[in-house]
């Protein structure tokens, strides 16, 4: 496993992070959801992301008692906060210093921990002034409930606006998660360029686009039973942008690129969001704990100009790059 740093700091996290956002307490049964854990592990995996949201906070729940026992110090645990938990109430949801006090503080006793090494705002809240949300992060940090602040599919400006408050308060926002792949390029016209002036790491999610780069979804066949383009609890709606036969087809076309350097779609998927300099690791998610060994494998391999070249050939027009889709609307939970 490659590790790599997250933004301009010391901190090291691994180029491979697991993440649970539609699998424990969700798709996935909780002793499935242990082994995946335990398989991350195993794959030199010690970094793992979740939200209070996901599962409505039963995701938090299941992975602090798939972690238990383990080396809390050995371990990189981000979450976030913003999307409605709970009764969903009018303070629920948000950024408010309320709802980022009371999240927290929620979040630490689901995740059984006396901190996160990350604590990430899940997306802007246009409701809330920036000022309130920064200076509630700063507290955060001061009480040493979190390390570093991170945010998630914020805007160019916007992480201008978040980094120079953050400065002014001494605290340190290190890192953006946003939704990144081969088919899904919006973050590098402008997210990217002013993340690398800020000291600004990605730690990006669906790095094998809802699992459509993997290969397994082929056009004008029937769907996999059980795969995530079945999945009525957010993944088939997640999915469905890719699942024209236009996509699937150019999508089969990677698979000789990947036969030629002896690994799968889904691992060279994984392993070209990694060949980005800006990106600090992939997040991947699993419904079993052989997925897991096959992404981390790859963490350390280099694609050269020539397969970079192929994979945009292969794809032509069909990537998607408009950066005014930064926000990623279509991923917005009610």
């Amino acid at each position: 496993m490659e590790y790599r740093k997250l933004g301009n700091s010391g901190f090291k996290i691994s180029a491979v992070t697991y993440g649970n956002w539609l699998t424990h307490a969700s798709q996935v049964e909780n002793e499935r959801a242990h082994a995946c854990v335990r398989a991350a592990l195993d794959a030199g995996i010690t970094t793992f992301d979740t939200a209070d949201t996901y599962a409505n906070t039963a995701a938090e729940v299941v992975l602090g008692e798939a972690l238990k026992g383990q080396r809390r110090e050995s371990l990189e645990i981000m979450t976030k906060v913003y999307f409605p938990t709970g009764p969903k109430g009018p303070n629920d949801t948000g950024l408010s210093r309320k709802h980022i006090r009371d999240s927290i503080n929620g979040s630490l006793t689901r995740l059984q921990t006396d901190y996160v090494d990350v604590y990430q705002a899940h997306r802007f809240d246009v409701e809330t002034p920036l000022e309130e949300t920064m200076q509630a992060f700063a507290d955060v940090v001061r009480q040493g409930k979190a390390l570093y602040i991170g945010v998630s599919e914020w805007t160019a400006e916007q992480l201008r606006a978040g980094h120079a408050l953050a400065t002014d308060l001494g605290i340190q926002l290190i890192s953006n998660q946003p939704q990144y792949s081969m088919l899904w390029r919006v973050i590098e016209d402008k997210v990217v360029p002013a993340s690398e002036e800020l000291g600004i790491s990605q730690v990006v999610w669906s790095p094998v686009a809802q699992g459509v780069l993997t290969g397994k979804y082929l056009p004008g066949q029937p769907v996999p039973e059980g795969s995530r383009a079945t999945d009525t609890k957010g993944g088939q709606s997640m999915i469905s942008r890719w699942m024209r036969d236009d996509v699937l087809t150019a999508v089969q076309d990677l698979k000789p690129i990947a036969d030629d350097l002896g690994i799968t779609m889904a691992q060279l998927a994984v392993a070209w969001v990694l060949s980005n300099p800006n990106v600090a690791t992939a997040i991947i998610g699993a419904s079993r704990p052989e997925q897991i060994a096959p992404s981390a494998e790859v963490s350390g391999l280099s694609l050269d100009a020539d397969v970079l070249a192929r994979i945009d050939a292969a794809l032509g027009d069909l990537v998607e790059r408009d950066p005014a889709l930064t926000t990623a609307p279509e991923a917005r939970l009610s």
